[in-house]
């Protein structure tokens, strides 16, 4: 097993300190949304012309989650650049990714205030913020020396849990943005309520379908990865950690619909759903076991590279 190196403690705890970050603006983006903060401030950069304090909430909020986008994105450079300094290859590459997922971000949040908070506009915007978060993630545990030097090879299963989980992440994206969160207050089926619009309907039919599918994936995918022989201990965690979230994402999911999703309760629905999308970029967008060396040979060559030199000892030997 190679052994990938650790960050120094400054890049550790840089890169732990820009995950809590970048949770916390996904959060807050979220509350944003749900509370129609969105349109609060009306102009971009700056909130209806001002810099400083507002006094009314919404204004606040929009404003709030401005500040908290520029400082990670402050931090996200920063970072890119310490690691070019004075990091392992691994958190190099994914700070630069974050770097670029920044630079597309930005831009995107001010078209979204242009566009009046759009519905396409707004569910990119959370999908961007999802691309940093993930990047973020995979910053931190190449900090820690959690991923190899080189990106390990992505097998046909785990491009299976990423896509479903990306689906399942678009699909509660439309189903908060298009309205349809309230519309089936009866779970797992969904009993919509009297004149609900069906393509509401539908959209909630259609999350709930991914959530289930992606459930399923995520479950075979973890349990191929705990059935392979000699894995790191820390692997081994990150999995029983993904299905541990998995099952905190179902049952906030149910008690947001039995509740008619108020607004807290679909934070923390996005919550998990952002810790379960760290977990499954870590272990199989980043592969967590790359640290596994590709040229290290396996028990059975070793045994008989072992038979051979034991042979070319014995006497008569040629």
């Amino acid at each position: 097993m190679s052994s990938a190196r650790t960050a120094p403690l400054a890049l550790r705890v840089g890169a732990l300190a820009l995950l809590v970050a970048t949770g916390s603006l996904v959060l807050l983006g979220s509350t944003v949304r749900v509370t129609e903060s969105g349109m609060g401030c009306a102009s971009w950069p700056l909130c209806n012309g001002q810099i400083g304090p507002i006094s009314q909430f919404h204004p606040l909020l929009e404003q709030a989650h401005r500040y908290l986008a520029a400082l990670v994105s402050i931090g996200v450079v920063a970072l890119y650049l310490a690691a070019r300094r004075s990091g392992p290859p691994a958190l190099r590459r994914w700070a630069a990714v974050a770097t670029g997922t920044i630079i597309l971000q930005v831009p995107l949040g001010a078209l979204t205030v242009f566009a009046h908070n759009a519905a396409p506009t707004v569910a990119a915007h959370l999908l961007g913020g999802f691309a940093l978060l993930a990047a973020t993630a995979l910053c931190a545990a190449a900090s820690f020396g959690l991923l190899g030097d080189q990106q390990g090879r992505i097998g046909r299963l785990e491009v299976a849990a990423i896509t479903m989980t990306v689906l399942l992440l678009v699909s509660g994206t439309m189903v908060a943005d298009g309205g349809a969160a309230g519309v089936c207050p009866s779970w797992p089926w969904c009993a919509a309520h009297a004149g609900a619009p069906w393509h509401l309907v539908t959209l909630q039919l259609v999350h709930r379908s991914m959530a289930g599918l992606t459930a399923v994936v995520l479950v075979v995918a973890v349990g191929a990865r705990l059935r392979r022989p000699a894995r790191p201990k820390f692997e081994r965690q990150l999995c029983w950690a993904l299905v541990t979230v998995l099952g905190a994402q179902i049952v906030a999911g149910a008690l947001d619909t039995l509740a008619r999703a108020p607004d807290a309760l679909q934070d923390v629905h996005i919550g998990f759903g952002g810790a379960l999308w760290c977990l499954v970029a870590i272990l199989f967008v980043g592969r967590a076991d790359a640290l596994v060396s590709p040229h290290a040979p396996d028990a059975g060559e070793s045994l008989r590279n072992g038979a051979f030199a034991a042979s070319a000892l014995e006497p008569g030997a040629r």
